[in-house]
């Protein structure tokens, strides 16, 4: 009776309104909050997905370009992936091969899409399949009974020539004398100093890399800033490791997505997959870079 006479009975009722709307607004918060970091999580599962899957990208190329070759274009009499001993043998076998006055044709092809003319007229109707190799190191002879494309870890400025022999630089495709390979993940860095095949020093360490965004705690802007100054910060921590190397020759291997910021002071730049800690991390990353891709037209 009071509360109606003062006018409080409305009051409260609109106080019991008002509380509902905010329960029923933070029930909606809370919805989309749930809603966030699910969106979140499922979009680092994603890119985590992506990540695995550019590496297999050149591997899906290659059996669209076989089928394409069931349809005309012709295919590889034979494939492989040389290194150590077994590069050595087929380099030592090229380095025999002896013609006439401008019989051998040694070519350095960067562009699959702009194949030179001399190469052109070389190889003929297996253009196609040089395209394919490309970038890559072409060897022929005038007769025609040779004819093998191969991969360049260090590719050399784009030449055609021919000559009494092939030209090839053993410093295009083996290790030799000395150098340096940087390994750079997000969350790892590896150094090594070789001479030719040996490695006479390392250098190498972790990165605390937050990769995972839970739900609640940091909004999502937030956590991606937190990761970007963090994969920042080891950048910046490899370039200094870098800096204090002893030799001069450079190569920087590893997340594709990180290459492009080693530019400046590397040789020669090329995205690996190599996994483990630091050392064996660096290991299988050096026997990547030079392993040679040995094609037979």
């Amino acid at each position: 009776m009071l509360d109606r006479v003062l006018g409080r009975a409305s009051l409260k009722e609109r106080v019991a309104e008002l509380e509902e709307e905010k329960r029923h607004l933070q029930r909606q918060l809370e919805a989309e909050q749930e809603r966030r970091a699910d969106a979140v999580s499922d979009r680092q599962a994603a890119e985590e997905r992506v990540n695995h899957l550019e590496d297999r990208v050149t591997e899906l190329e290659d059996r669209v370009e076989r089928l394409k070759a069931e349809d005309g274009e012709g295919e590889f009499r034979r494939e492989t992936s040389l290194s150590g001993e077994d590069l050595d043998a087929v380099l030592d076998r090229l380095d025999t091969v002896e013609t006439g006055p401008e019989g051998a044709l040694t070519a350095y092809v960067p562009d699959g899409h702009d194949l030179p003319a001399t190469v052109r007229e070389a190889v003929g109707d297996d253009a196609p399949l040089v395209r394919r190799a490309a970038p890559c190191l072409f060897v022929t002879d005038d007769a025609g009974l040779l004819a093998v494309t191969l991969s360049t870890p260090v590719p050399p400025e784009p030449f055609a020539d021919w000559g009494e022999g092939f030209a090839i630089d053993r410093d295009w495709l083996q290790p030799t004398g000395e150098y340096a390979v940087a390994l750079v993940r997000s969350d790892l860095f590896a150094l090594g100093e070789f001479d030719g095949r040996d490695r006479v020093a390392f250098h190498g360490f972790d990165s605390d890399l937050k990769s995972q965004h839970s739900k609640g705690g940091f909004s999502q802007g937030r956590f991606e800033r937190l990761r970007d100054a963090q994969i920042d910060s080891h950048v910046d921590r490899c370039l200094a490791a870098i800096e204090e190397r002893n030799v001069d020759r450079l190569y920087v291997v590893g997340e594709r997505s990180l290459l492009s910021q080693f530019s400046e002071v590397a040789d020669v730049t090329q995205p690996v997959d190599a996994t483990g800690d630091p050392e064996d991390a660096l290991a299988d990353a050096v026997h990547e870079f030079w392993t040679v891709r040995l094609r037979v037209l």
